[in-house]
C-alpha cells in the first residue's frame, strides 16, 4: 500500500514498481477488512502508470501461482478465477489493458533485471523468447484469459514446448 500523496514520487525518483498484480486478488478481503477506503492505493498498478512510473510484474511463485496469464487476468480483471468479488472487479478503477499487463510481465521485467536491450520485446537483435496460445489474448474477453491454453514455448530461438503447433524449420 502507498499512501495517497507518495503515488507520484514513484515516477518522480525513478523508481521502479516491482508488483504482482495477483495479490490483489489473493488479498482482497485482508486489505477490505484492515485498511478500509485505503486499500484503493494497495496493489494498484494503474496508479504508478497513469503517472509515469515504471513498473516490473512477476508472480512473487511460490508464494502465487508461477502462470503469468494468472496474474494478467487478475490485473485486467481485478477478479479471483471464480469471478469474485464481482465481473467488475476490486477497484475496478485500478484495472489495466491487456497491452498494460502484458508490458509489465515483458518490457517492465526485462528493465527491472538490466536487460531491456537484450528482452522483453520481440525485435530484431532481441533474444527471441516467446509463448504461443491457442488463442490471441489481445482479442478475447479478458474473463476468459483463464482458459488460454500455451501450445508453446520458443527460448533463445528453439522451440522447447509445442502442442498443437507446427513449427517452422530453420532454411
Amino acid at each position: 500500500m502507498i499512501r495517497s500523496e507518495d503515488v507520484p514520487r514513484l515516477a518522480a525518483l525513478d523508481v521502479i514498481a516491482s508488483m504482482q498484480p495477483i495479490h490483489a486478488t489473493s488479498d482482497y478481503p485482508m486489505a477490505d477488512r484492515y485498511w478500509g477506503e485505503r486499500a484503493r492505493y494497495a496493489y494498484n498498478a494503474r496508479l504508478q502508470i497513469d503517472q509515469g512510473a515504471r513498473v516490473a510484474f512477476g508472480s512473487d511463485s511460490p508464494v502465487e501461482p508461477f502462470e503469468p496469464l494468472k496474474g494478467i487476468h487478475a490485473a485486467v480483471t481485478r477478479c479471483r478465477a471464480d469471478g469474485s468479488p464481482s465481473r467488475e472487479g476490486w477497484y475496478p478503477q485500478a484495472r489495466l489493458s491487456i497491452e498494460e499487463a502484458v508490458r509489465g510481465y515483458t518490457q517492465g521485467a526485462a528493465y527491472a533485471a538490466g536487460m531491456e536491450s537484450r528482452l522483453g520485446k520481440l525485435a530484431v537483435g532481441y533474444l527471441a523468447d516467446l509463448v504461443a496460445f491457442d488463442r490471441d489474448i489481445f482479442q478475447i474477453d479478458p474473463h476468459e484469459l483463464l482458459q488460454v491454453r500455451v501450445v508453446g514455448t520458443l527460448i533463445g530461438g528453439v522451440w522447447h514446448y509445442t502442442d498443437g503447433i507446427q513449427p517452422l524449420a530453420h532454411a
